[in-house]
């Protein structure tokens, strides 16, 4: 919570407010997103493989390069939780601050979500969001959001002294630990903040306090990306449900969420190539 001043406004309090923003990022600077390329992909693509994430609870996937992976509402309102790794290398994973930093605080169509440092390449592209309609609404809230982190047992114990075993930390980890042979300590180290499908978020004007309210998402609304790297996905079915109440409990009306994996035609990818890590030397200014 905010609280207030203990400190009186200077005379140019005025003045210091009325400076404009620089955005820190420029987006001419990023490589362009050619929705050509990524239409064509689209077109004739064939579904390989298909499950569904029960309502608080995860699943891992794999997605080879250069196939498409969609993940959709299935039954009605769901927040999903995803969390993305090199399916070689465990150690490079989503990095949703530098994808905020780069595009913006919820993500749509064209946006790439990024790899963290020394890496930093674009892990998945989107190509399809049935919800961008939905833009900022009056509230400043949008969807698709990697601006939270992810529902967990730690924050859950701190706020109510439960304890509380299918936040989605929790449903991350036994997911991540079951798909590669880790002990749950191990793929604990491993989940990171996530990019909160579905989920509608933003920050109070009053308080600039993180609020969610209830996901316009419906029964059939889908998100798609293209996997601009070889991936290892998990997924959590948000005990919050539509995140319209709360989460991290049992009380919410929850569904499953459905995950597409889909092929291109070979001629499609003609002359694509997975993205590259960052060509930064890493010297660090040493010498």
């Amino acid at each position: 919570m905010m609280q207030s001043a203990q400190h009186p406004e200077p005379a140019d309090a005025a003045a210091r407010r009325a400076v404009r923003p620089v955005t820190v990022y420029s987006l001419d600077r990023l490589p362009p997103y050619d929705r050509t390329f990524y239409e064509t992909v689209r077109s004739g693509m064939a579904l390989v493989h298909a499950l569904t994430v029960p309502p608080r609870d995860a699943r891992s996937f794999r997605v080879p390069a250069g196939h498409l992976f969609r993940i959709t509402t299935v039954d009605g309102p769901q927040v999903g939780d995803l969390n993305l790794w090199n399916a070689d290398d465990l150690s490079e994973r989503f990095y949703s601050g530098k994808t905020r930093a780069l595009h913006a605080t919820h993500v749509s169509t064209g946006d790439r979500l990024w790899s963290n440092l020394p890496w930093l390449r674009p892990m998945a592209t989107i190509t399809r969001d049935t919800l961008d309609w939905y833009g900022i609404d009056e509230f400043g809230a949008g969807v698709h959001d990697v601006i939270g982190t992810r529902c967990d047992p730690y924050t859950n114990h701190l706020l109510t002294r439960a304890d509380y075993h299918y936040c989605c930390h929790s449903n991350l980890t036994r997911a991540l630990a079951a798909a590669r042979g880790l002990s749950l300590g191990e793929a604990e180290m491993l989940v990171h903040d996530v990019v909160n499908l579905f989920m509608c978020t933003g920050f109070r004007r009053d308080t600039n306090q993180y609020f969610m309210k209830a996901s316009p998402a419906r029964a059939g609304d889908y998100i798609e990306l293209f996997a601009e790297i070889d991936l290892v996905a998990a997924l959590s079915t948000c005990p919050g449900g539509d995140c319209g109440v709360g989460h991290s409990s049992g009380r919410a009306i929850c569904h499953p969420l459905g995950v597409e994996i889909f092929r291109p035609q070979d001629d499609h990818l003609a002359g694509w190539r997975p993205a590259r890590p960052s060509g930064y030397n890493g010297g660090h200014g040493d010498g």
